[in-house]
């Protein structure tokens, strides 16, 4: 059944505030650009907030695709993206590293460490899940099936979904992983309104503000749409929010989880 998750906490930094007050919400990067923090400092950051929630940690990781984000902060921005993609690859491998092994030592391409610590371990046995966001399908879908817990498809409809998992599992075939062992993620944008005549006026509305999201519809189309997800396997549909309307959140924990809980 596919888990609807309208709360889950997309961060970027860190706030020590929400996994100490909460204790079911389930806390994500959604996901972090490798190029954004050293991965020896993320793996001890995400150890520290993994301590703090008990457990409930998942660490989003991307090969980060937006220059003008690098640009504004003084990061380096690699033009290519395999350059990107196996940046992300190895800061991984580092990070599962630290976060399982008594003292780290490693010596990559673009990353190494001698011989570091890495205490407290996180709580989450062996190690807190890693959710790799992309599908490019030679590379990315090609990593998350060796070293990923999780795929995240950050762009596509239900037919590319469907094609992107063929291919993750084809991946998973060749290395002998069981791809069942991975949890399969989408992130999709949502505008929902009751009926056909208010989804037209809401549209009208917020087309004033710049492009509208992949779906703005009705709460019944809303609900075939998860369900198209759900039988193409996907098993976490992350609820997506860039026009904050209330509204939309208010209808799909109403009337659209419901139907899958």
């Amino acid at each position: 059944m596919v888990w609807l998750c309208p709360l889950i906490c997309q961060i970027q930094t860190f706030r020590a505030f929400w996994p100490a007050s909460t204790s079911r919400i389930r806390l994500a990067t959604l996901c972090t650009a490798v190029g954004f923090r050293n991965p020896a400092h993320l793996a001890k950051i995400a150890a520290s907030v993994d301590l703090i929630s008990r457990g409930r940690l998942t660490l989003g990781i991307g090969a980060g695709f937006f220059e003008g984000e690098y640009r504004q902060y003084g990061w380096e921005f690699p033009s290519r993206p395999a350059t990107r993609i196996r940046q992300m690859e190895e800061a991984v491998e580092l990070i599962l590293k630290l976060w399982t092994e008594k003292r780290t030592s490693f010596r990559g391409q673009h990353f190494h460490v001698e011989d570091a610590i890495l205490e407290p371990k996180p709580v989450r046995k062996p190690h807190p899940p890693v959710m790799i966001a992309g599908g490019g399908e030679q590379m990315t879908l090609r990593v998350v099936a060796r070293l990923a817990d999780a795929c995240n498809l950050v762009r596509g409809d239900v037919a590319e979904a469907r094609n992107k998992l063929a291919v993750l599992r084809g991946h998973c075939d060749a290395i002998g992983r069981d791809y069942a062992e991975i949890e399969k993620t989408h992130v999709q944008a949502w505008i929902l309104a009751r009926d056909s005549m208010a989804v037209a006026a809401k549209r009208e509305r917020l087309a004033a503000r710049g492009p509208l999201p992949s779906f703005i519809g009705t709460v019944s189309e809303a609900i075939d749409l998860v369900a198209q997800y759900q039988n193409v396997g996907i098993e976490l549909l992350i609820y997506s929010d860039p026009r904050n309307d209330v509204e939309s959140r208010e209808l799909f924990v109403s009337d659209v989880i419901p139907h899958f809980a």
